[in-house]
């Protein structure tokens, strides 16, 4: 099964909702600032080093992502028919909980706590290094509000293991992108950034929504009839 357009859309949608997220949006500015070492000073320098800083922690979180994929295709791709069936609902049940997690209406206690790898600083490694261990890290180590979206697009790949890598690279180029562009332009960034941290409640509840939509998409097998443009006419065939 190759990827189709409708998936990839929504793993990189996924993406720049995980971008999007209140745990992740404010602190971009400052901690691109951090990665390269430089203040969000408007010099040519500075706004290189940033932004070849923030190439590098991309590379080093869609790197992590593709071997995932990788992992997951390898993994199941040889499961018979009745077992990915079994995957698909398992999947759609795990969309769902995450989306009524991001909505508020069901705790998840581990997915509030934050699993991440601590790095040293003492012996700081060189600024495109220690950038592309960084990125790594940070896709290992989920925050509680990217956890949700993320397990979503996991479930979502393990539900369709033959397109597995390509989803999680779209996720990781929806996530990616946004940071490229705040790196290019950190020095301008921080005060728009800034003045969208009154939508990120109503954008995080639209995502669980989306979340939601997506699991009982999944659990009933019906994304396939969404990508196709089929689905209002299984539907029609089901009431008859």
């Amino acid at each position: 099964m190759t990827v189709d357009r409708v998936s990839l859309a929504i793993a990189f949608g996924a993406g720049l909702l995980s971008f999007l997220n209140p745990c992740v949006l404010p602190l971009v500015p400052g901690f691109l600032g951090y990665l390269s070492g430089v203040s969000l000073a408007q010099t040519s320098t500075g706004r290189r080093r940033i932004f070849l800083c923030s190439c590098f922690f991309v590379l080093g979180f869609a790197s992590v992502f593709a071997l995932l994929g990788v992992l997951l295709n390898t993994i199941l791709q040889q499961v018979s028919f009745a077992a990915k069936e079994w995957l698909g609902r398992i999947g759609g049940i795990v969309i769902i909980v995450f989306g009524l997690n991001l909505l508020g209406l069901l705790e998840i206690p581990w997915l509030q706590r934050e699993h991440k790898v601590r790095l040293r600083t003492g012996a700081r490694l060189p600024p495109y290094v220690f950038s592309f261990v960084f990125g790594a890290a940070f896709a290992v180590g989920w925050t509680p509000c990217v956890g949700a979206i993320l397990g979503s697009i996991l479930a979502l790949a393990a539900s369709r293991p033959a397109a597995s890598f390509w989803l999680l690279l779209g996720y990781a180029m929806g996530l990616g992108v946004p940071f490229l562009v705040t790196g290019l332009f950190a020095s301008f960034a921080a005060k728009p950034i800034g003045g969208m941290n009154r939508y990120l409640g109503i954008i995080n509840r639209l995502t669980g929504i989306f979340l939601i939509l997506l699991g009982i998409l999944v659990f009933t097998d019906d994304l396939a009839a969404v990508v196709n443009g089929t689905f209002l006419n299984k539907a029609l065939l089901k009431r008859i």
